[in-house]
């Protein structure tokens, strides 16, 4: 999971990909860059979040009316500048490209394009998408024409398309040609699309991983970027697209789950609405399972959780609370690379607020457990702070496998779901008086309830069913 932008304009677009990092920044906390393009190209890039990478002397270098940024949140590669993006090349095009996902074959395509000389300079499996374009598109002389190089462009994606496996939302940058956008055929990771007047009657185009900076930029919603599909605005604004594949469109629950920000629409899907029915089901199967435990207070392990928390304490008819106050300018623990930091950062992180908490029984609801150490960690502090009694609900179903596609999901060995028979061995284990999980279904049902989009039926939920649509590493079972 990371966060991409990708801005056509008629005016400087560093400044607004500079604040559609800071709209997006919850997306990856590891790496942060731009690259802009005029009759060249101007790159920034950096540790840390946004605000910590740029200055307005950056925005003054970084020229062009037109543009990429991204985000950087590891899931394979290593953790050096060398992995950050926009990554770049200059054969057969100055080209600029950024990418959200995960390659599922990357040792075996990266071992190909080895035998075609190409030199490749990192861990990163986006380099390899980004070396592959480039060598498809140079399988082609210069074009004469917009519509003749879009032709161009479908015919190196379809052959990236046949390569790849696994998810890829691109957004790449052409010198002299313009922006390229394109989103694998299963549609797994997330990539939407806005436009907006310019003063010159022509129109201005963005597309990100989620849609949180159209508001402010003045960009209106244009849908998503499809599956298989391959988007391209020239110099002169003008738009190609064309749809090259069709495959079963399955985006990632976690997304709707974990990810995404609440006021995200993805897939045509509202985030939040997603949420709150996640919430409604959860508390539903609770009264089911268990009808005599009603707690005196349902708090979320925020900020994620707040929207089904919402939801479920308003189905049980009992107070909701923020009994646990979190300190804003800790990043995200999910994503931190390491379980030593995701530790040491809960109780920087978090702080009970004991008024609300003492003497109750207190119910959280949590996005998801995958590990397990981190919820140990909360409900400790929960016991500590003088909770009489301790459930927790997550509004995920249990995590049991690993995912090849864009997500830092750990070993089969790791998750705590695979560590024990039932839900009661977990809920000893982290220390609750009682766990409950979402399930499959009315994880599904919560998500889908407003699909209005008959083409997606289903969604990717490998990490939760081992069903891998998309293909997986080949060394693994």
């Amino acid at each position: 999971m990371c966060g991409i932008i990708g801005i056509s304009s008629q005016k400087e677009v560093a400044p607004e990909l500079y604040e559609s990092l800071l709209h997006l920044q919850h997306r990856g906390q590891d790496t942060a860059g731009i690259l802009t393009v005029d009759e060249r190209m101007h790159l920034k890039i950096g540790r840390g979040r946004a605000s910590e990478v740029f200055t307005s002397q950056d925005m003054q270098e970084l020229k062009g009316k037109i543009g990429i940024a991204h985000l950087r949140y590891p899931t394979s590669g290593g953790h050096t500048l060398a992995e950050a993006q926009p990554l770049t090349t200059t054969f057969p095009y100055g080209i600029g490209l950024v990418h959200n996902g995960n390659i599922a074959n990357y040792e075996e395509i990266k071992d190909l394009l080895k035998e075609k000389r190409r030199y490749v300079n990192s861990l990163s499996d986006s380099e390899i998408l980004m070396h592959y374009f480039a060598t498809f598109l140079a399988e082609h002389p210069p074009a004469t024409s917009s519509p003749e190089f879009f032709e161009q462009i479908c015919a190196a994606v379809n052959k990236i398309f046949d390569l790849a496996t696994g998810a890829y939302s691109i957004i790449t940058v052409i010198v002299g040609m313009g922006l390229v956008v394109f989103r694998d055929p299963h549609g797994i990771r997330p990539l939407t699309m806005g436009a907006r007047a310019a003063e010159n009657g022509k129109t201005d185009y963005i597309f990100a991983s989620e849609d949180i900076p159209f508001y402010s930029l003045g960009f209106e919603p244009a849908g998503d970027v499809a599956p298989g599909e391959v988007v391209f605005i020239d110099l002169e604004g003008q738009l190609f697209r064309k749809v090259l594949t069709q495959k079963a469109y399955t985006p990632c629950v976690f997304e709707y789950v974990y990810f995404a920000r609440p006021d995200a629409t993805m897939n045509a899907l509202s985030i939040y609405q997603a949420r709150l029915r996640m919430g409604q089901n959860l508390a539903k199967a609770w009264k089911q399972k268990h009808p005599e435990l009603i707690p005196d207070v349902v708090v979320p392990i925020p900020f994620t959780s707040n929207t089904p928390a919402l939801a479920f304490a308003q189905e049980l008819n009992v107070p909701y609370s923020e009994g646990l106050y979190k300190n804003v300018f800790i990043g995200r623990t999910f994503i931190m690379p390491t379980q030593e930091k995701r530790l040491k950062s809960v109780r920087t992180k978090l702080r009970p607020q004991v008024a609300e908490l003492k003497d109750k029984k207190v119910l959280l609801l949590d996005d998801s457990i995958v590990r397990g150490t981190t919820s140990k960690e909360i409900i400790k502090m929960v016991r500590d702070a003088g909770a009489k009694e301790v459930y927790l609900v997550s509004a995920c179903p249990p995590v049991k496998f690993p995912c090849y596609y864009g997500i830092h999901i750990p070993t089969k060995a790791e998750l705590i779901a695979n560590q024990h028979q039932d839900e009661a061995g977990i809920a000893k284990d982290i220390g609750v008086d009682a766990l409950l999980y979402q399930t499959i279904e009315a994880l599904e049902e919560a998500v889908l309830r407003q699909n209005h989009n008959k083409e997606m039926s289903q969604l990717c939920m490998a990490c939760l069913n081992g069903c891998y649509g998309a293909g997986k590493p080949k060394d693994v079972a």
